[in-house]
């Protein structure tokens, strides 16, 4: 009996021990990457749970991949049926997994005046941005003109009885300025419900995170349009998204002019004016729709866009490099590179603080 005892006893010891040492783990950042949206993907998931990190992971891997397929502009799937029956002038029953980004795309764009207008599909494709290959060069100016003057806008698409429907066939749209930001909120929000509280999904400088790897807050860069380095970094407060539009992102350069991706819908051409405009929100769907609508709306005209989307924090820097922000950004920004000059503005019916320092 004693030695069933103390054999009993032992292996108590040895289970107690391995459950002490297993509850004294420290958490660590567990680092995936992959590539999703047609991009680098990289998630870190900071906990004790090497399996749970795993499992998220793996989940957000296949979200993200199924998204990218439903919403591709130029591939075969439920984007393109949607596509091609508004081209026929035909009312379609959407699958729910593209009605929904495109009926949350149509309250952006309405917000933002049409700055963001992903029913320009056409424009996209003129200018070789809706393909694998590298795109150029400029469109035939007739070519532009002759969509423009068509003016397919998402106030054109409607909804009726489940079904949508625009009597208007040059509407084709096209997410890729909302796809990325929506999904990566998503794919957090899986996160989430599987129990993760501590990560941060980066998708090509675009971003979601939450909570905070231990006694510090996550740490990223705004990348620098003049090159591969630091503009200014930003420290992550609790649940948010930071992204990005930058002129760098994806151009070609023709007959000594450089040509970037983010069209003006107004004019057809490559916006001026801007050479990158971030957005910190907690929605990375409207962080990822306002950094668009704000670079075209440039300079000048950023801060109404910027109010009527109810984003409080932006910097924009723009062809000469002086770097506008909202005061709320400017207190959360900190550059590595000065800017030619920074100018603090406040959004219309906002009593902050107005003009530089």
């Amino acid at each position: 009996m004693k030695g069933i005892h103390r054999g009993t006893l032992w292996i108590t010891a040895l289970v107690l021990a391995a459950l002490l040492l297993a509850g004294c783990e420290r958490p660590e950042i567990h680092r995936e990457r992959f590539f999703a949206f047609g991009t680098l993907v990289e998630l870190n998931v900071y906990t004790r749970d090497a399996d749970l990190a795993r499992e998220g992971a793996d989940a957000v891997r296949a979200d993200l991949a199924r998204m990218h397929r439903d919403w591709h502009a130029w591939k075969p799937g439920p984007l393109q049926e949607v596509n091609q029956a508004l081209a026929r002038g035909e009312a379609i029953r959407a699958d729910p997994a593209v009605l929904a980004p495109i009926l949350e795309a149509r309250a952006l764009s309405l917000r933002t005046e049409g700055l963001f207008n992903p029913a320009m599909g056409r424009l996209f494709a003129l200018w070789g941005f809706q393909s694998d290959q590298a795109a150029g060069p400029p469109p035939p100016q007739e070519a532009v003109e002759a969509l423009l003057a068509r003016d397919p806008d998402m106030a054109d698409l409607h909804m009726e009885n489940g079904r949508l429907s625009t009597e208007n066939p040059a509407v084709q749209l096209d997410l890729g300025a909302f796809a990325k930001g929506y999904g990566v909120h998503r794919a957090v929000d899986h996160l989430r419900a599987l129990g993760i509280e501590h990560a941060i999904l980066n998708a090509g400088g675009d971003l979601r995170a939450i909570g905070r790897p231990g006694d510090r807050p996550w740490r990223i860069g705004i990348r620098d349009p003049d090159g591969q380095g630091v503009l200014a970094g930003i420290e992550i407060q609790g649940d948010e998204a930071v992204f990005t539009s930058g002129d760098y992102e994806r151009y070609f350069t023709h007959e000594g002019l450089r040509y970037h991706h983010i069209l003006d819908p107004r004019t057809g051409y490559p916006a001026r004016g801007s050479r990158s405009v971030t957005v910190i929100h907690e929605d990375a769907g409207l962080a990822d729709a306002a950094s668009t609508a704000l670079f075209i709306a440039g300079p000048e005209h950023w801060p109404r866009i910027a109010a009527r989307l109810g984003v409080d924090k932006v910097l924009l820097l723009d062809a000469t490099g002086v770097a506008h922000m909202t005061p709320a950004m400017a207190q959360r920004v900190a550059f590595r590179k000065e800017p030619a000059e920074r100018r603090i503005q406040a959004l219309p019916g906002d009593p902050g603080p107005a003009g530089g320092p």
